[in-house]
């Protein structure tokens, strides 16, 4: 079965995995802004459609988000998503110390928050905690 893609940006892309019950950004390069939220909210929406519970988030190109971008995440894109199953999420970490510590920070918030995070520095590690999860 073929992934299917639901938002396609010069910074972002994101798929669905239906079968796995799975969503999977991969940022291209610093994302944030519109498209940065633009493609978090169509995920949301393949979350629902698809009754999916898990999230890749391969982060590995990225920067530090900016604050709006993060109060918009923390108080919009993340209690829509909650409350539409989402339950496990695999980040890949980016390759700047700054961003890392950063993202990190923001994992470890929605952890608290009852989400099943774990941060990862390979794509295929992430993957197989997340097929396990």
């Amino acid at each position: 079965m073929e992934r299917i893609l639901v938002f396609d940006g010069s910074l972002i892309s994101v798929w669905v995995y239906p079968w796995k019950g799975l969503i999977h950004h991969q940022m291209k390069m610093y994302c944030h802004g519109e498209e940065f939220r633009e493609a978090l909210a169509k995920g949301s929406e393949a979350l629902e459609l698809h009754k999916a519970t898990k999230w890749l988030s391969d982060n590995r190109a990225t920067g530090p988000l900016p604050p709006e971008d993060e109060a918009w995440a923390a108080n919009h894109w993340f209690p829509r998503t909650k409350a539409a199953g989402w339950k496990h999420w695999a980040m890949v970490q980016p390759m700047k110390i700054l961003t890392q510590l950063s993202l990190t920070r923001i994992i470890s918030r929605y952890a608290e928050l009852g989400i099943n995070a774990r941060v990862f520095s390979k794509l295929d590690e992430a993957s197989q905690w997340l097929d396990a999860a």
